[in-house]
């Protein structure tokens, strides 16, 4: 006989799959693949090239254009260091609310969306519906464009994605892009004495990051779009986070390791403000090689994600206002994959259970009141699919 799982009983086996981002999630996919199989349902994967990971993605209802689309990732954040209550790999309710990581972020929603294919299969919709689970979100979003890009020539196109994310159940019309680079900057040692004649990596890496601090002062200062007015803060910022090189206090440095990204506003030209960055980092190996010509800076990006423009009379948006009921405008400063769908030409929206503040914490939980909120509206969703 077919078991089927309450949305509970999936995010309980979903959690339990420690898929960290520098993990395979092969096992999860797995069994997702195998419980879609068990009530009928083919499910189609993208693989990862030359990494233990896959994309799953899937359909039910007439074999036609214009499906609703549930979108989230398998991938989660470590836990080493931090300080867990419980095994954060098993789902765990006390003082109304499930811990585990991933209930946020953002297994709790993969399993409503999981149980929502199910039930809108058994029920046998008018209007299709899709499944697409995506891997390495945590570091950069670069699972979602190999798996969209697949599902083109396998799935009819669907209409409207409803990407999951943490938004409390609001819909999240707007957020922020970017795009992020790994920069190494090699000098050329000499004793500290005579620096004029060396190339210190960190105080050239310096000059990059202070050009950083003096662009967000810069656009801190300048008036703000009509998109970008609604963002906190409302214009694009650069940030370094991580900093690394040297060799002694007494030795020019001949190495130096940094990260630089920005989050751009929707209406931002995200490849002009990449040009821009290798610009100043070009400068500033320009002035290097004039001391010593070996010394040079290697650029290695590592993320870009468009950001999701709000839509006139986006099908995706109108159809999660008309059942959640929510017609405030909701932006948020950080990325999804929602944007990377929108730009494969797909009316897209964020809208999951679960506060973002949760995402990536200790103890991270989700309520059980978000939870079964996610669940309700996946019901009504679904209903609304039987309705055509």
């Amino acid at each position: 006989m077919t078991v089927t799982l309450s949305a509970r009983e999936i995010m309980e086996k979903l959690v339990s799959f420690p898929t960290v981002s520098r993990e395979t999630n092969l096992p999860l996919v797995d069994w997702v693949e195998d419980y879609l199989n068990s009530h009928g349902i083919p499910a189609h994967r993208y693989y990862k090239p030359d990494e233990p990971k896959a994309a799953l993605f899937a359909h039910v209802g007439p074999w036609e254009e214009g499906a609703i689309v549930l979108s989230g990732h398998t991938d989660v954040v470590p836990v080493d260091g931090q300080p867990w209550e419980s095994d954060p790999f098993s789902v765990v309710e006390r003082d109304g609310k499930y811990f585990g990581r991933g209930t946020c972020d953002m297994k709790g929603f993969d399993a409503i969306a999981i149980w929502a294919l199910v039930e809108a299969h058994k029920r046998g919709v008018k209007r299709p519906m899709q499944l697409a689970l995506s891997f390495d979100e945590e570091v950069g979003c670069t699972g979602a464009p190999p798996m969209i890009e697949a599902m083109q020539p396998v799935l009819p196109k669907g209409a409207a994605v409803i990407v999951g994310e943490p938004s409390m159940m609001q819909a999240v019309t707007g957020h922020k892009g970017g795009q992020g680079f790994w920069v190494d900057v090699w000098g050329f040692e000499v004793h500290s004495s005579i620096m004029h004649t060396g190339v210190n990596a960190i105080m050239e890496a310096a000059k990059i990051i202070q050009w950083a601090n003096e662009v967000n002062a810069e656009e801190q200062a300048r008036e703000p779009s009509l998109i970008a007015s609604a963002f906190v803060p409302p214009w694009t910022t650069l940030h370094c986070g991580l900093i690394e090189g040297g060799t002694a206090a007494n030795i020019t440095a001949k190495h130096c390791r940094f990260d630089i990204g920005f989050r751009a506003v929707p209406d931002a030209d995200i490849g002009e403000w990449g040009m821009r960055v290798r610009r100043r980092i070009a400068e500033v190996e320009a002035e290097m090689q004039k001391i010593r010509p070996e010394a040079r800076i290697d650029v290695d990006a590592r993320f870009a994600v468009p950001g999701l423009r709000p839509e006139k009379e986006g099908v995706a948006e109108e159809l999660v206002r008309s059942i959640t009921g929510d017609n405030a405008t909701h932006v948020v400063s950080y990325g999804t994959e929602a944007g990377q769908f929108q730009a494969a030409g797909y009316s897209a929206v964020v809208c999951g259970p679960g506060d973002i503040a949760q995402a990536h914490q200790p103890n991270e939980f989700i309520t059980v009141a978000q939870f079964n909120a996610g669940c309700a509206f996946a019901d009504r969703l679904v209903t609304r699919l039987q309705e055509g």
